[in-house]
């Protein structure tokens, strides 16, 4: 169904319908002028993301269902960043005529899905046309206690750094689909310009086997097998709000914490300088799942740079005292990796032979 035959109030209405408010803070939801929630004694979090096609995403290996799911999901993981816990969420959309109501009820049931895990109420937003593509902002609204919020300033000289997950396996999950997908665009190319030449030459039989080759081309599946995890963490990253269950259950309050979108160094490096302090991260301690060391391997990429620079692995990076080290090396899923330093010491990797190399910002950059 072309979308222009229910209108944007009809749309809205038609994806939204259903969707009933699961929080107290929900006053009102979709349906009027303003979304109404009510917060009287806790701290607001609010945070918002634009993604756009062909910078953030790309459809020719991503499905409208995996775009809802993340697009929600990288908005949820901002929240529990601050030790936080979403709430409501505020979805916005520009698309152009090729697309249909149909693919829009794809995308909003990975978004839904992404809400429900969370219990994350879709309160409102905006739908409108778009020249250049799929464009989608969303804003995520949270709460927590003012003693419980976690900053990125709050780390302090002998902190402890501790990651969550592994780390690199979306980046290597992005690697596997540009290839295959430059694969691809490059046989399609080479047999456009051999159906081109056939019909020049006027050999009809040929074209028909070209068009044949083609065809099957069209149909052809990438064989992902053994790298399932590495698609995963790409195509539908998980928000961490269990690692925010886990401390509170372990009586451990970080100091302080940020996600990982951008890769391991530049969010360190963020905490570092607001901190006002340096660090020290050991390369043996990196988390590393074993399908991302072989794709580096079989890409001939350093695993330990697809680790600290890779990007949108949405684990968790925090700082906690040095007294709380038992209880987190008792934490299943949270790996220490190094320590915090005063900032005339700079902020290093010690490498597994012992040698210091500074730490630089070569995560994702999307100015």
């Amino acid at each position: 169904m072309e979308i222009a035959k229910l209108g944007e109030f009809g749309l809205i209405e038609h994806l939204t319908k259903d969707i009933k408010p699961q929080n107290p803070s929900t006053k009102h939801g979709v349906g009027d002028d303003c979304a109404v929630l009510s917060y009287p004694e806790t701290e607001v979090l609010v945070t918002s993301d634009m993604l756009m096609e062909g910078v953030h995403f790309d459809l020719t290996y991503i499905t409208l269902k995996h775009l809802g799911y993340k697009s929600a999901m990288v908005n949820i993981s901002d929240i529990f960043a601050m030790n936080g816990t979403p709430r409501q969420m505020v979805v916005s959309i520009a698309l152009s005529k090729r697309f249909s109501v149909e693919d829009m009820e794809s995308f909003y049931e990975g978004l839904r899905a992404a809400c429900n895990k969370w219990n994350v109420d879709i309160v409102g937003g905006d739908t409108t046309s778009s020249y250049t593509g799929l464009a989608i902002s969303i804003t995520c609204i949270g709460d927590a206690p003012k003693e419980e919020i976690v900053y990125r300033n709050g780390a302090k000289d002998t902190d402890l750094i501790c990651v969550t997950g592994d780390l690199g396996a979306a980046y290597m999950g992005l690697q596997l689909l540009e290839r295959e997908k430059a694969v691809f665009y490059g046989q399609l190319d080479d047999l456009q310009k051999k159906i081109a030449q056939a019909k020049k030459d006027g050999d009809d039989k040929k074209v028909a086997v070209l068009n044949s080759q083609l065809s099957t081309l069209n149909n052809f599946q990438p064989d992902f097998a053994g790298k399932e995890y590495l698609l995963q963490r790409q195509l539908q990253p998980e928000a961490r709000g269990d690692i925010k269950q886990k401390l509170q259950e372990a009586g451990i309050h970080p100091t302080s914490m940020i996600d990982i979108s951008d890769g391991l160094s530049s969010e360190l490096l963020h905490i570092c300088k607001q901190s006002n302090t340096g660090c020290r991260i050991y390369e043996k301690n990196l988390p590393i799942d074993y399908q991302t060391a072989v794709m580096a391997e079989e890409l001939n990429m350093n695993v330990t740079t697809c680790a600290l620079n890779g990007g949108e692995d949405y684990e968790l990076l925090f700082t906690v005292p040095i007294g709380d080290h038992e209880k987190i090396e008792q934490l299943e899923g949270v790996k220490l990796i190094g320590h915090i330093t005063r900032a005339e010491l700079g902020t290093c990797l010690i490498s597994r032979d012992g040698q210091e190399f500074e730490l630089k910002a070569q995560g994702w950059n999307p100015l």
